[in-house]
């Protein structure tokens, strides 16, 4: 309570940031893990024929990568180019649900610190009304109590967005990692259906 108005929105973001970075870090680490064996039991059931197998597989692993080429599975027989594009469209909307929210967490980590600078500024200026209205000697109280204001305000701030900066960060470099992933896997698949026409 001590920094004055400006605390009750730094609490309002820091629990916005917490909720984001744990939904989003479970999501993310759900998303990530792949069997390690899933691209090479798809590939196999892919050459032998068994369409409906892949398929099966696909449904029961449930990641971007698996739900991008499920769509590329039902839709083999069709040209290349329609396969490519329908599994970059479903690539397109897993990437968007990974980063879904990631946006909110930027927005905090650079608002918590603004925030807090204002607080800062409405402090002092408090700080210096009273001093401007005291009649007298001034005593330190009254002019400490402005900069407490100001200075617990900016460290709320602070404490807030470095850990929301740095967890945007993370998060984003998993996200990324995801994506090289799922574009990595496509690229193999689309190399399996080339091969029986080389």
């Amino acid at each position: 309570m001590a920094g004055g108005w400006a605390m009750f929105p730094l609490a309002a973001l820091s629990l916005v940031a917490i909720y984001i970075f744990v939904e989003r870090f479970l999501t993310i680490k759900k998303a990530s893990r792949n069997p390690a064996d899933f691209i090479g039991r798809l590939k196999s059931l892919v050459v032998a024929g068994d369409i409906q197998g892949a398929r099966m597989l696909c449904a029961q692993t449930n990641t971007p990568i698996a739900r991008m080429l499920e769509k590329g599975i039902s839709r083999i027989g069709q040209p290349l180019k329609s396969i490519e594009a329908s599994i970059e469209n479903v690539g397109k909307i897993e990437i968007a649900r990974l980063e879904k929210n990631l946006s909110g967490l930027a927005t905090v980590a650079g608002a918590a610190p603004m925030l807090g600078f204002l607080g800062t500024v409405t402090g002092m200026i408090g700080a210096f009304i009273a001093i401007a209205q005291a009649e007298g000697s001034i005593s330190p109280k009254l002019l400490s109590g402005g900069i407490y204001e100001a200075m617990v305000t900016t460290a709320a701030g602070l404490i807030i967005g470095l850990p929301a900066y740095v967890g945007y960060n993370y998060l984003v470099s998993k996200v990324d990692s995801i994506i090289h992933d799922m574009e990595y896997s496509s690229i193999e698949f689309i190399d399996l259906l080339q091969e029986p026409q080389a």
